[in-house]
């Protein structure tokens, strides 16, 4: 009884946490199944749940949009290798090419978020994502694209700190964060091209590559291009930022 007792406060607890929505990566075929199948790396649940809340994936079900954000309390976009369409990098598109099926999703579940004033939080491409959502285009290859002397893409494990970026004062992120200055990891050979009236750059690296942004016009919508969800478990600006984003859903 005693036993039963204990489970019943922890669920309540649990419950008691905001539960954030996490889109999932699309795979046609990989080491799980070589069928066409959702995963994400444990990084990003195990960030959310030190922070202080209980995430949830999304399976990428459109018509099930209004009902997955009539139960979060916050939404997380997180970082995938995947293919943007074409007119995202200002490129004609071809008829017959289809849209990747998260893009596809998670576009419209961003817009259907913000549309709510849902607290959003975008990592990597999910930063370019939530950008994208304004209007923004992007670099398809920085390599190609961009004279810099910094490997964005780095094929270094992504615990590993890479470059600075310098914070802009007078910007949510910099009030959240604390540091006008910081370094961090890098994973990324696309990069925010153009910027919209309303999308704030809050973050550059040294080259000009944007490193952050946030939408002002909401409550919370930030999106980094680093990878914060490594650093979760030490005292510092990215574990700052999670707990911000968990505080904002409360």
């Amino acid at each position: 009884m005693l036993g039963f007792k204990l489970l019943v406060i922890e669920v309540r607890k649990m419950i008691q946490r905001p539960i954030i929505g996490v889109v999932l990566d699309y795979e046609d075929s990989g080491s799980f199944s070589s069928r066409p199948h959702l995963a994400l790396r444990c990084a990003y649940f195990e960030a959310i749940n030190i922070a202080g809340g209980l995430p949830v994936g999304l399976p990428y079900l459109k018509d099930s949009i209004d009902k997955y954000l009539n139960c979060i309390s916050g939404l997380l976009i997180p970082g995938g290798f995947y293919s943007f369409p074409p007119f995202l990098y200002k490129r004609l598109q071809k008829k017959e090419q289809l849209i990747h099926p998260r893009y596809s999703f998670e576009s419209d579940l961003v817009r259907a978020a913000l549309k709510k004033n849902m607290p959003v939080l975008g990592i990597c491409a999910g930063m370019q994502v939530l950008a994208a959502s304004e209007g923004a285009l992007l670099h398809a290859s920085l390599q190609d694209e961009v004279e810099t002397i910094y490997d964005h893409l780095n094929e270094k494990p992504a615990e590993k700190l890479a470059h600075p970026v310098k914070i802009e004062p007078y910007t949510l992120l910099h009030e959240v964060l604390k540091v006008e200055r910081m370094t961090v990891n890098t994973a990324h050979n696309e990069a925010l091209k153009t910027i919209p009236e309303t999308v704030m750059v809050n973050a550059r690296a040294p080259d000009g590559i944007v490193e952050g942004v946030e939408l002002q016009q909401y409550r919370f919508a930030i999106g980094v291009q680093w990878h914060p969800e490594f650093f979760i478990n030490v005292e510092g600006p990215n574990l700052r930022l999670f707990q911000a984003f968990l505080s904002a859903c409360k």
